[in-house]
Protein backbone atom coordinates (compact mmCIF):
# COMPACT_ATOMS: atom_id res chain seq x y z
CA UNK A 1 0.00 0.00 0.00
CA UNK A 2 1.21 3.64 -0.82
CA UNK A 3 -0.02 6.82 0.32
CA UNK A 4 0.22 10.51 -0.25
CA UNK A 5 1.42 12.52 2.48
CA UNK A 6 -0.43 15.50 2.14
CA UNK A 7 0.71 19.59 3.78
CA UNK A 8 -1.29 19.01 6.63
CA UNK A 9 0.78 15.79 7.31
CA UNK A 10 4.51 17.37 7.29
CA UNK A 11 6.36 18.56 9.93
CA UNK A 12 10.02 20.20 9.99
CA UNK A 13 11.75 20.86 13.12
CA UNK A 14 13.89 23.85 12.77
CA UNK A 15 14.58 25.85 15.83
CA UNK A 16 18.30 26.28 16.73
CA UNK A 17 20.41 28.76 17.72
CA UNK A 18 20.89 30.95 20.65
CA UNK A 19 21.86 30.07 24.33
CA UNK A 20 20.88 28.28 26.96
CA UNK A 21 20.18 30.21 30.49
CA UNK A 22 23.24 29.92 33.42
CA UNK A 23 21.21 27.70 35.62
CA UNK A 24 20.52 25.18 33.20
CA UNK A 25 22.26 21.96 34.00
CA UNK A 26 25.54 20.43 31.82
CA UNK A 27 24.38 17.12 31.00
CA UNK A 28 22.64 16.37 27.83
CA UNK A 29 22.13 13.49 25.44
CA UNK A 30 25.02 13.69 23.28
CA UNK A 31 27.43 10.84 22.51
CA UNK A 32 29.76 9.74 20.09
CA UNK A 33 31.47 6.35 19.90
CA UNK A 34 33.58 4.57 16.87
CA UNK A 35 29.99 2.89 16.47
CA UNK A 36 27.81 6.10 16.06
CA UNK A 37 27.36 9.93 16.95
CA UNK A 38 24.36 11.52 18.52
CA UNK A 39 24.08 15.44 18.17
CA UNK A 40 20.63 16.44 20.24
CA UNK A 41 19.11 19.92 19.33
CA UNK A 42 19.99 21.33 22.16
CA UNK A 43 23.81 21.69 21.39
CA UNK A 44 23.26 23.34 17.94
CA UNK A 45 23.62 27.20 19.69
CA UNK A 46 25.18 30.18 17.90
CA UNK A 47 28.54 29.56 19.38
CA UNK A 48 29.28 26.24 17.59
CA UNK A 49 28.19 27.46 13.75
CA UNK A 50 30.35 28.09 11.20
CA UNK A 51 30.96 30.22 8.60
CA UNK A 52 31.30 29.17 4.48
CA UNK A 53 33.40 31.51 2.84
CA UNK A 54 31.19 31.20 -0.31
CA UNK A 55 28.36 32.02 0.89
CA UNK A 56 26.79 35.52 2.10
CA UNK A 57 24.57 36.46 4.93
CA UNK A 58 24.56 32.39 6.07
CA UNK A 59 25.98 30.10 8.77
CA UNK A 60 25.90 26.10 9.51
CA UNK A 61 25.73 23.90 11.99
CA UNK A 62 28.47 21.08 10.36
CA UNK A 63 26.65 17.94 11.89
CA UNK A 64 29.39 15.17 9.58
CA UNK A 65 32.02 15.30 8.09
CA UNK A 66 34.58 12.40 7.30
CA UNK A 67 36.13 11.34 10.47
CA UNK A 68 38.76 8.49 11.56
CA UNK A 69 36.46 6.47 12.86
CA UNK A 70 33.29 7.72 12.07
CA UNK A 71 30.92 7.81 8.89
CA UNK A 72 33.44 9.01 5.83
CA UNK A 73 31.01 8.99 2.47
CA UNK A 74 30.04 12.66 2.95
CA UNK A 75 29.20 15.76 4.67
CA UNK A 76 26.03 17.22 6.41
CA UNK A 77 24.74 20.55 7.40
CA UNK A 78 22.18 22.56 9.08
CA UNK A 79 21.98 25.95 6.53
CA UNK A 80 20.69 29.03 7.36
CA UNK A 81 20.51 31.47 5.05
CA UNK A 82 19.30 35.33 5.96
CA UNK A 83 17.03 37.39 3.66
CA UNK A 84 19.24 38.46 0.86
CA UNK A 85 22.27 36.00 1.72
CA UNK A 86 23.26 33.18 -0.61
CA UNK A 87 25.49 32.10 -3.25
CA UNK A 88 26.65 32.53 -6.90
CA UNK A 89 29.20 29.42 -6.53
CA UNK A 90 28.31 27.40 -3.29
CA UNK A 91 30.41 24.30 -3.83
CA UNK A 92 34.26 24.96 -3.96
CA UNK A 93 34.95 20.88 -4.98
CA UNK A 94 33.88 20.42 -8.87
CA UNK A 95 34.30 16.30 -8.32
CA UNK A 96 31.86 17.05 -5.31
CA UNK A 97 27.32 16.39 -5.32
CA UNK A 98 24.97 17.85 -3.36
CA UNK A 99 21.58 17.71 -2.03
CA UNK A 100 19.25 20.43 -0.15
CA UNK A 101 16.06 19.82 1.39
CA UNK A 102 14.50 22.83 3.24
CA UNK A 103 12.88 22.56 6.66
CA UNK A 104 12.08 26.32 6.60
CA UNK A 105 11.50 29.33 4.82
CA UNK A 106 11.99 29.52 0.97
CA UNK A 107 15.54 28.91 -0.88
CA UNK A 108 15.67 29.78 -4.88
CA UNK A 109 18.52 27.47 -6.44
CA UNK A 110 19.51 26.98 -9.99
CA UNK A 111 21.29 23.84 -11.33
CA UNK A 112 23.04 23.93 -14.99
CA UNK A 113 20.11 26.85 -15.82
CA UNK A 114 16.99 25.60 -13.86
CA UNK A 115 15.36 27.54 -11.47
CA UNK A 116 13.08 27.02 -8.63
CA UNK A 117 12.06 27.86 -5.61
CA UNK A 118 12.08 25.28 -2.47
CA UNK A 119 9.65 25.55 0.11
CA UNK A 120 9.35 23.67 3.18
CA UNK A 121 9.98 19.55 2.11
CA UNK A 122 11.35 20.65 -1.48
CA UNK A 123 14.36 19.52 -2.34
CA UNK A 124 17.26 19.72 -4.90
CA UNK A 125 19.98 17.78 -6.00
CA UNK A 126 22.94 19.11 -7.98
CA UNK A 127 25.48 16.60 -9.85
CA UNK A 128 28.95 16.98 -9.48
CA UNK A 129 30.53 19.69 -11.56
CA UNK A 130 27.49 21.38 -12.48
CA UNK A 131 26.89 25.05 -12.45
CA UNK A 132 24.60 25.92 -9.57
CA UNK A 133 23.31 28.75 -7.36
CA UNK A 134 21.53 29.10 -3.93
CA UNK A 135 19.49 32.47 -3.03
CA UNK A 136 16.85 33.63 -0.02
CA UNK A 137 14.73 36.00 -2.35
CA UNK A 138 12.38 36.02 0.45
CA UNK A 139 11.93 38.03 3.70
CA UNK A 140 12.15 34.84 6.11
CA UNK A 141 15.53 32.87 7.12
CA UNK A 142 15.49 29.77 4.53
CA UNK A 143 16.86 26.66 6.29
CA UNK A 144 17.71 23.55 4.51
CA UNK A 145 19.91 20.59 5.03
CA UNK A 146 23.55 20.62 2.84
CA UNK A 147 24.53 16.50 2.07
CA UNK A 148 27.25 16.34 -0.09
CA UNK A 149 29.28 13.74 -1.10
CA UNK A 150 32.19 12.85 -3.75
CA UNK A 151 30.59 11.43 -6.76
CA UNK A 152 31.98 7.67 -7.51
CA UNK A 153 32.11 7.69 -11.65
CA UNK A 154 30.86 4.33 -12.86
CA UNK A 155 32.64 3.23 -16.40
CA UNK A 156 29.35 3.12 -19.34
CA UNK A 157 26.69 5.15 -17.11
CA UNK A 158 26.14 8.47 -17.38
CA UNK A 159 26.35 10.97 -14.42
CA UNK A 160 22.57 12.08 -13.45
CA UNK A 161 21.59 15.66 -14.19
CA UNK A 162 19.90 18.20 -11.67
CA UNK A 163 16.59 17.00 -9.64
CA UNK A 164 13.84 19.14 -8.02
CA UNK A 165 10.60 17.94 -6.49
CA UNK A 166 8.91 18.22 -3.19
CA UNK A 167 8.47 15.03 -0.41
CA UNK A 168 4.88 16.21 0.53
CA UNK A 169 4.28 15.51 -3.42
CA UNK A 170 5.58 12.22 -4.00
CA UNK A 171 4.48 8.73 -2.67
CA UNK A 172 5.17 7.13 0.31
CA UNK A 173 6.18 3.31 -0.14
CA UNK A 174 4.54 0.96 2.43
CA UNK A 175 7.48 -1.80 4.13
CA UNK A 176 6.18 -5.10 3.33
CA UNK A 177 4.01 -6.85 6.63
CA UNK A 178 3.80 -3.61 8.43
CA UNK A 179 0.19 -2.18 7.00
CA UNK A 180 1.33 0.69 5.78
CA UNK A 181 2.93 1.94 9.42
CA UNK A 182 6.25 2.04 8.48
CA UNK A 183 6.98 3.83 5.18
CA UNK A 184 9.96 5.18 3.13
CA UNK A 185 9.94 8.51 0.27
CA UNK A 186 12.46 8.07 -2.03
CA UNK A 187 13.83 11.16 -3.41
CA UNK A 188 16.74 9.81 -5.37
CA UNK A 189 15.65 6.53 -7.22
CA UNK A 190 17.43 3.91 -5.83
CA UNK A 191 17.09 1.77 -8.53
CA UNK A 192 19.23 4.20 -10.85
CA UNK A 193 22.98 3.23 -10.61
CA UNK A 194 23.84 6.59 -12.25
CA UNK A 195 22.58 7.87 -7.91
CA UNK A 196 25.92 6.89 -5.45
CA UNK A 197 23.47 7.91 -2.59
CA UNK A 198 19.90 8.31 -1.45
CA UNK A 199 18.24 10.70 0.79
CA UNK A 200 14.59 9.09 1.74
CA UNK A 201 12.21 10.70 4.45
CA UNK A 202 11.15 7.38 6.18
CA UNK A 203 7.93 7.60 8.34
CA UNK A 204 6.36 5.60 11.40
CA UNK A 205 3.08 6.00 13.14
CA UNK A 206 3.30 5.45 16.70
CA UNK A 207 3.83 2.32 18.03
CA UNK A 208 5.80 1.31 14.81
CA UNK A 209 9.42 -0.04 14.89
CA UNK A 210 11.93 -2.10 12.85
CA UNK A 211 12.06 -4.81 14.90
CA UNK A 212 15.70 -6.22 14.21
CA UNK A 213 18.89 -4.56 14.17
CA UNK A 214 19.77 -4.02 10.60
CA UNK A 215 23.41 -4.27 9.80
CA UNK A 216 25.01 -3.25 6.94
CA UNK A 217 27.65 -1.45 5.07
CA UNK A 218 25.93 1.60 4.06
CA UNK A 219 26.92 4.69 6.38
CA UNK A 220 23.83 6.69 8.24
CA UNK A 221 23.07 10.48 8.53
CA UNK A 222 19.38 10.65 10.27
CA UNK A 223 17.94 13.77 10.92
CA UNK A 224 14.68 13.81 13.18
CA UNK A 225 12.25 16.12 11.53
CA UNK A 226 8.88 15.05 13.50
CA UNK A 227 8.27 12.96 17.12
CA UNK A 228 10.10 10.91 19.23
CA UNK A 229 11.48 7.42 19.51
CA UNK A 230 14.13 4.77 21.23
CA UNK A 231 16.50 4.29 19.16
CA UNK A 232 18.97 0.93 19.03
CA UNK A 233 22.07 1.84 17.92
CA UNK A 234 25.06 -0.41 18.52
CA UNK A 235 24.43 -1.73 21.80
CA UNK A 236 22.70 1.11 23.43
CA UNK A 237 19.18 2.38 23.50
CA UNK A 238 19.02 6.08 22.92
CA UNK A 239 16.15 8.38 23.17
CA UNK A 240 15.82 10.61 20.08
CA UNK A 241 12.97 13.51 19.39
CA UNK A 242 12.67 15.90 16.55
CA UNK A 243 15.68 18.28 15.43
CA UNK A 244 18.11 15.62 16.78
CA UNK A 245 20.46 14.06 14.56
CA UNK A 246 22.47 10.72 14.56
CA UNK A 247 25.73 9.84 12.30
CA UNK A 248 25.96 6.19 11.85
CA UNK A 249 29.46 4.24 9.86
CA UNK A 250 29.23 1.34 8.23
CA UNK A 251 27.97 -1.84 9.91
CA UNK A 252 26.46 -0.41 13.22
CA UNK A 253 23.18 -2.15 14.16
CA UNK A 254 20.47 0.01 14.17
CA UNK A 255 16.78 -0.35 15.06
CA UNK A 256 13.76 1.78 16.51
CA UNK A 257 10.69 1.68 18.57
CA UNK A 258 8.43 5.32 17.58
CA UNK A 259 7.30 6.49 20.61
CA UNK A 260 4.17 8.77 19.57
CA UNK A 261 2.38 10.82 19.83
CA UNK A 262 2.95 11.78 16.64
CA UNK A 263 4.59 10.43 13.58
CA UNK A 264 8.29 9.75 13.92
CA UNK A 265 9.81 10.83 10.38
CA UNK A 266 14.00 11.56 9.66
CA UNK A 267 15.85 12.73 7.25
CA UNK A 268 17.87 9.66 6.12
CA UNK A 269 21.37 9.29 3.93
CA UNK A 270 22.73 6.62 2.72
CA UNK A 271 25.62 5.39 0.11
CA UNK A 272 24.89 2.87 -2.16
CA UNK A 273 24.80 1.47 -5.80
CA UNK A 274 28.94 0.86 -5.80
CA UNK A 275 31.43 -1.67 -5.68
CA UNK A 276 33.88 -1.66 -2.58
CA UNK A 277 36.74 -0.81 -3.62
CA UNK A 278 39.97 -2.54 -2.55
Amino acid sequence: MSKIQTRADASYYSNYGGHPPQTDLLTDRAIVTEAYTVIPRGVLRDIVTSVFPEWTGTRAWVLNRPVAGGATTFAQSIVEVSPGGGSEKPEPQAEVQSFLFVVAGALTVTINGQTQTLEEGGFAFAPAGATWSAHNNGVEVATFHWIRKRYEVLAGVAAPGPVFGNEKDMAQGAMPETDGKWRTTRMLDPEDVAFDFGVNIVTFEPGASIPFAETHVMEHGLYVLEGKAVYRLNADWVEVEEGDYMSLRAFCPQACYAGGPSNFRYLLYKDQNRQIAL
